[in-house]
């Protein structure tokens, strides 16, 4: 489906939890409350929401938390959504802590991709970042699914702290067939507290160390980023620039919150309330119009572009874990 400034929506981002194993700085660092359990959306209600998805052709979904894997059930419900007829792919966006014991299942479904968030290769400095995460678990998770043929992206928020690991994170795309996708930070919830870097200071870093570093116009995923190549590496080097390139003409996403909010845009508190509809008590396929209608409203209704630039234009407010990421 096509909003009204001409864009085609089809990939939505499926928040199963706000809870996490972890507590990284830029996204819930305090011990914040978790929503209930009775404000969740249950599987079934996602699977409804998930069925008019399909009837406006959105076809690709991106499982997000929090972290989904602390959910019960995040790999059956991903199983049941890649058997959906018309669904085109379901990737995974994890912390990696848990990941090595769902891997074998998600191979089995078929997941079409895992991405695995990674600011840092410091032991240390990772734990600090996250409240205490082991680095180890998630790199031998990393290894698994690299070697059961996954395709694997590594997700490292460019910090300004961090910025002596940009070679480090990188040089995992040489040892393993991996994608390393560097992402600007963004303006949002506690991203608002730290100093970020920029697309350009990554690649001052990595042209030092891969002179043969080139752009290439391979898509290589649902979402936005920008791809390098070169001849040290068996993967590529990717940017998520929202900040200082901005994708916002070719943005191709919804998201949707584990309570069921259904946002056009990362900036704005806007949306629809898609739980109310699944919970009003109507007959399902009742229910199943109005999810389409509702949805479609939303996909005609998205912003032209987001305004990271103008912070007091960000009506956003919440935590990223609260969003879906």
């Amino acid at each position: 489906m096509k909003d009204k400034w001409g864009r085609t929506i089809g990939y939505l981002r499926l928040s199963l939890t706000d809870r996490c194993n972890l507590r990284c700085r830029y996204c819930m660092p305090e011990a914040l409350t978790s929503v209930g359990h009775e404000a969740v959306l249950r599987y079934e209600e996602m699977q409804l929401i998930c069925r008019a998805a399909l009837s406006l052709g959105i076809d690709r979904f991106k499982i997000t938390g929090g972290e989904p894997l602390v959910r019960k059930g995040a790999v059956a419900f991903m199983e049941s959504l890649k058997a959906m007829k018309g669904v085109r792919s379901v990737t995974l966006t994890t912390n990696g802590l848990l990941l090595s014991d769902a891997l074998p299942d998600l191979v089995r479904m078929g997941i079409n991709g895992i991405n695995i968030s990674l600011d840092s290769l410091d032991a240390g400095q990772y734990a600090g970042l996250t409240g205490g995460g082991q680095l180890s678990v998630v790199l031998e998770a990393l290894e698994r699914a690299a070697a059961a043929r996954v395709n694997v992206k590594v997700n490292a928020v460019l910090l300004e702290e961090t910025q002596d690991q940009i070679l480090p994170l990188a040089r995992l795309a040489g040892r393993f067939p991996v994608d390393v996708r560097f992402i600007e930070l963004m303006p949002i919830g506690y991203g608002t507290t730290l100093k970020g870097l920029t697309e350009e200071a990554a690649l001052a870093v990595l042209r030092r160390a891969y002179p043969d570093l080139a752009a290439t116009e391979e898509r290589r995923g649902n979402g936005p980023a920008s791809y390098y190549r070169s001849g040290q590496l068996q993967g590529r080097i990717g940017f998520i620039a929202a900040n200082t390139h901005g994708f916002c003409s070719s943005c191709n996403r919804l998201r949707l919150t584990s309570t069921g909010f259904l946002k056009p845009c990362l900036c704005y508190d806007d949306g629809v309330d898609l739980r109310a509809i699944v919970r009003s008590g109507q007959e399902e396929e009742t229910i199943c119009q109005e999810l389409q209608r509702a949805m479609a409203r939303a996909v005609y209704d998205k912003p032209a572009k987001h305004c990271f630039a103008e912070q007091n234009h960000i009506s956003e407010h919440k935590t990223m874990n609260q969003i879906g990421g």
